[in-house]
């Protein structure tokens, strides 16, 4: 099947490369004439395991890049939409799917034969057959389910793993208009294992499918810390032993290298500094957005939100323990990106904790084994360490942020180094034990 995609971020380009390596043809679009020329180097833009490999695999042969929108919808049978969708102003921005909308339809205003639009974007629910459809009717000319197909196939990549969750999905949801979007999806999809379900159902309630699974995990990492925040109010209760406890009472089935486990749900139960990244912050606030719009308020989505927000000043409380002012204490963050295994910054944690360290007089050394987010806002005045030996060598205050493997050899390090800092552990992946002077969310 020759396929277009329109952005090249995250999702579109492990969506293309992935496709890609199932046997389709697919040409990636970007305003961005540098990241073109990237990718058409078979040089990946974006640091994601797996990705690079595929590029050198395919581009020249079934992948490659273009600036050229029209050209590309011209000449394909299927047209991914997979722009960004950031909030703003309490919601979600559809700005850049509305534009890559008009643009296909002005792009199939021109074409003779029937094509299909699907849109991969993270949108709120009735996006598709609602904004989307409106401005490629508009610009094209033509009726949905008339002279195009029009279709939502929301994507659950994790970046890090994005390429193993494409290729080993432990679902594919294929929302369209009619049968023969539809259709169109099954034959997408077809070389994947036939015991992958596939929820075939409307773009609206794909769109939702979407927005609840990221919702339900968002949940999930607020109730651990407000959890947390009991232990510590209780006393003398662990957040980190309850939770381990709690793991042992569900369990869910997923695919892990192409085989199908069983796996306790643990990786969104852990107490920690919050989330961030592209997904979750952006994700809860458009549904409190859509659910104010529609007269909702949204109390328990809102309280993820705050709870979230809110453990910025847990980690604050925990040094303070240790210090009555930051004014001159040097204090290392570890950890920029907002997960490990990826470069991504968004939303991460890292930034809220250094603007308050900061305000507070606090000098701030930051190290990331991939992040280089050079020019970052937040990041002015701070040092940016180039190995994680330079990051600690003369912290008062350790910050772990983030969960890179790395960040085990900290307590090894720190004894080789002959010091003693305050270790806040915001990810609860330290022994407490293994150093002099410990801090750990929920402890």
């Amino acid at each position: 099947m020759k396929i277009s995609i329109i952005g090249t971020g995250y999702v579109g380009l492990v969506t293309g490369a992935c496709l890609a390596e199932c046997g389709h043809d697919v040409t990636c679009v970007d305003v961005d004439p540098g990241k073109v020329e990237m990718i058409n180097s078979a040089r990946s833009p974006i640091h994601e395991k797996g990705l690079s490999e595929l590029m050198e695999r395919h581009v020249g042969r079934r992948l490659r890049a273009s600036t050229d929108l029209a050209a590309a919808v011209a000449a394909t049978d299927v047209t991914f939409i997979a722009v960004g969708t950031p909030a703003a102003d309490g919601k979600i921005d559809l700005s850049y799917v509305e534009a890559a909308a008009s643009e296909i339809g002005g792009a199939l205003r021109r074409k003779a034969s029937y094509s299909t639009v699907i849109v991969k974007s993270t949108v709120i629910p009735g996006t598709t057959v609602g904004v989307v459809r409106a401005a490629l009717e508009r610009a094209s000319g033509k009726i949905a389910g008339q002279g195009f197909g029009l279709g939502m196939n929301p994507e659950f990549l994790t970046e890090g793993t994005a390429v193993s969750d494409f290729s080993y999905p432990d679902r594919l949801v294929l929302g369209g208009i009619d049968a023969r979007t539809h259709d169109v999806l099954r034959d997408l999809y077809s070389g994947f294992d036939k015991a992958v379900p596939r929820i075939v159902t409307s773009p609206t309630t794909a769109e939702m499918i979407k927005y609840a699974s990221n919702a339900v995990l968002a949940t999930m990492i607020s109730f651990s810390n407000e959890i947390a925040r009991l232990c510590r109010a209780v006393g003398n209760v662990d957040a980190a032993d309850v939770m381990r406890g709690v793991h042992q009472a569900g369990y869910f089935t997923t695919r892990i290298g192409g085989e199908r486990v069983t796996a306790p749900i643990v990786g969104f139960l852990e107490p920690g500094c919050g989330f961030g990244g592209s997904c979750l912050p952006k994700d809860v606030t458009a549904l409190i957005g859509q659910g104010r719009e529609k007269g909702l308020t949204l109390n328990l989505l809102q309280s993820v939100l705050d709870v979230n927000k809110g453990q910025i000043d847990e980690i604050m409380g925990l040094i303070r323990r240790h210090f009555a002012s930051l004014q001159d204490v040097t204090v290392t963050i570890l950890g920029i990106a907002f997960k490990p295994d990826t470069d991504d910054v968004r939303e991460s944690p890292a930034f809220p904790i250094i603007r308050k360290l900061k305000m507070e007089g606090a000098r701030v050394t930051a190290y990331d084994p991939v992040a280089r987010p050079n020019g970052h806002a937040d990041l002015t005045d701070v040092d940016l360490a180039e190995s994680l030996r330079e990051a600690v060598a003369n912290a008062q205050v350790v910050i772990l942020v983030t969960r890179w493997k790395e960040f085990l050899q900290l307590a090894g390090l720190l004894k080789e180094l002959g010091r003693r800092p305050l270790v806040v552990d915001g990810r609860r992946v330290l022994d407490p034990e293994a150093f002099a002077h410990y801090e750990g969310i929920g402890r």
